[in-house]
């Protein structure tokens, strides 16, 4: 579609408007099923990119019976779910069995599809380069793709985490460019997604979602699209209010983490044991929310989301110590792995280079297949930098390629012949009866038993 197509002509006369939620002629409205305002279009949903939000996402769409369209431009990863061997919890396993059966569920890597599905849902990666600063790159592309395939009567939603007004710039804007206006010819949103990978104790069904349009009736417009499916939608005034949402639950968990460490360190250094600490303020009914120090953080959150809002600061000159303290430390924290790993060594009479180190779980966190901004590519590469012989062993990751690590897990720990055994990340099937033959382990879960050989970071 182009804008020498006849009904983009003249906005003001020849593209139907949409007002509150109505929508274009439904003239297939008798269709079984299908919500009447979605009769003109073959699909309902349409999300953009099928990772680890967009898959759960729309494997939760169809399960509320909508017709859903699955968009992503690798076809690696299309056959990847196809062939069911995405990384998913079990219960999304059962779902992505029952969607690949359905004629209502359909993958592609054909941005034209985009066209046929009332709504458009967005959920791409948006990391940070190697300067902590944000990379937009995928989800400009990604925005680009829907608004030029997009058609009036649709609803555009943003679920990407990302500055404040990207809503607007990256989809309102460029739209205007086309001749449709939001919230006259079509609806933009932003709703940001809500998923813990690798984590089932709640479904996408029991979280609620927050929502904020480009107009209200933009905001109505995407409520009724989530409400079927989620127990609740809070609607916000604005775009930039449910964008700054995600950025303060993100910070606020960065910052919890950032003090939990904090806090391991200075128990350490007083001989308390920190758990126990923790384990005893969590008693407290109120006023208390846990947190547990760690190696650092991992995954395209925490340590990424917070710097969308720190880079967007910096154009007013505005400061916000608290967070940039935060993410200073817990930036800092992989290294202190590699500090503690070489006074532990050196307590025994060696130093790290020459050290045979295995690092136990590196995927970024338990039960996840996925090694993104995991803290054990950069405490492998510390470790490799200080001259030690590094391995190390995941049952659910096989193969590292990474930051210029290339490794495969080990299968005999035991044959390794580790003189330390980082232990990183522990995951929930994960045989760790080794770890009592080994000389020395440095616990960064602070989950392992106490015993002669194991230290906490």
């Amino acid at each position: 579609m182009t804008l020498q197509d006849s009904r983009f002509h003249s906005p003001e006369t020849a593209i139907p408007t949409v007002q509150g939620v109505d929508r274009l002629p439904t003239h297939n409205a008798a269709l079984k099923g299908i919500p009447a305002e979605n009769a003109d279009f073959e699909f309902d949903v349409a999300v953009v990119g099928m990772g680890y939000v967009g898959l759960p996402t729309s494997l939760a769409f169809r399960e509320a019976g909508y017709r859903v369209l699955g968009l992503d431009v690798s076809e690696r990863r299309l056959q990847t779910i196809r062939d069911r061997r995405a990384d998913l919890l079990e219960g999304d396993r059962v779902r992505l069995d029952r969607a690949l059966g359905d004629p209502g569920f359909e993958l592609t890597s054909d941005p034209q599809r985009l066209s046929s599905a009332a709504a458009v849902v967005v959920a791409v990666p948006t990391p940070v380069d190697n300067y902590l600063v944000p990379d937009l790159s995928i989800l400009r592309s990604a925005c680009a793709t829907v608004v030029d395939h997009a058609v009036p009567g649709q609803l555009l939603v943003l679920t990407s985490t990302t500055y404040v007004g990207s809503t607007r710039d990256l989809l309102v804007v460029p739209l205007a460019a086309r001749g449709l206006d939001a919230g006259t010819h079509l609806h933009v949103a932003f709703s940001p997604e809500r998923i813990n990978p690798g984590v089932d104790d709640f479904s996408q069904e029991e979280v609620p979602r927050v929502v904020g349009g480009i107009t209200a009736a933009c905001g109505l417009r995407a409520e009724v699209l989530l409400n079927k499916y989620v127990p609740a939608v809070h609607v916000v005034p604005t775009a930039e209010a449910a964008e700054m949402t995600k950025l303060l639950e993100n910070t606020f968990r960065a910052v919890n983490i950032a003090l939990a460490n904090e806090f391991a360190d200075i128990c350490g250094a007083l001989g308390i044991p920190v758990m126990d600490v923790i384990d005893a303020a969590d008693t407290k009914p109120f006023g208390f929310m846990r947190f547990t120090p760690g190696p650092g953080v991992g995954g395209h959150c925490i340590p990424c989301d917070p710097h969308y809002l720190l880079w967007q600061l910096r154009s007013d000159r505005m400061s916000a110590p608290v967070i940039e303290q935060a993410m200073q430390g817990i930036a800092a924290r992989p290294r202190r792995v590699v500090d503690r790993s070489r006074k532990i060594l050196s307590d025994r009479k060696r130093g790290l280079e020459g050290a045979r180190v295995l690092v136990a779980g590196v995927a970024y966190k338990p039960n996840v297949e996925d090694v993104r901004e995991s803290p054990a590519l950069e405490i492998l590469a510390g470790l490799i930098k200080e001259g030690a012989e590094v391995g190390y062993i995941d049952p659910l990751i096989k193969r590292i390629d990474s930051k210029g690590i290339v490794l495969e897990s080990v299968t005999d720990p035991a044959a390794f012949g580790a003189d330390l055994v980082i232990m990183h990340t522990s995951h929930t099937d994960f045989d760790l009866s080794w770890l009592t033959s080994v000389p020395a382990v440095l616990d960064t879960t602070y989950k392992l038993p106490s015993g002669p050989n194991t230290i906490q970071l």
